[in-house]
């Protein structure tokens, strides 16, 4: 399930991040791009996260990723269509992508709730 270790850690911290640009929540986006940080991701990367489609910094599974984050996060524009759903089952099997859309819709859920709740990051350090 979704804390097993079929999906990379890193795919996980990604959708968690972009999830988080689409729904505006500053809470979540700090405390995601932090945790990047402190896992070895490349700041670069990670301020790239939000323009993926144009930085050379991810590669085909990262794209994969994001594309679906976006298709599902934004699930009444569209949402999943069947040539993504294809590549990403065929990318990351029926349990990758059962936890990778469970990990999707976890965040979203969590966004909603720091965004209603009003949660703010904690200030800058001097």
């Amino acid at each position: 399930m979704y804390g097993q270790k079929e999906v990379e850690s890193d795919l996980i911290e990604l959708i968690k991040l972009r999830a988080s640009q689409l729904n505006g929540c500053a809470f979540c986006v700090d405390m995601h791009s932090v945790d990047m940080q402190k896992k070895g991701t490349p700041d670069r990367k990670i301020f790239a996260v939000s323009a993926w489609k144009e930085a050379t910094f991810f590669d085909d599974r990262e794209r994969l990723t994001l594309e679906l984050t976006e298709a599902v996060t934004h699930i009444g524009a569209g949402g999943v269509d069947d040539d993504l759903w294809a590549r990403a089952n065929k990318e990351f099997g029926d349990k990758g992508l059962s936890d990778m859309i469970l990990a999707i819709a976890t965040i979203n859920v969590w966004n909603r709730i720091a965004v209603a709740t009003h949660q703010a990051p904690p200030p800058l350090e001097s």
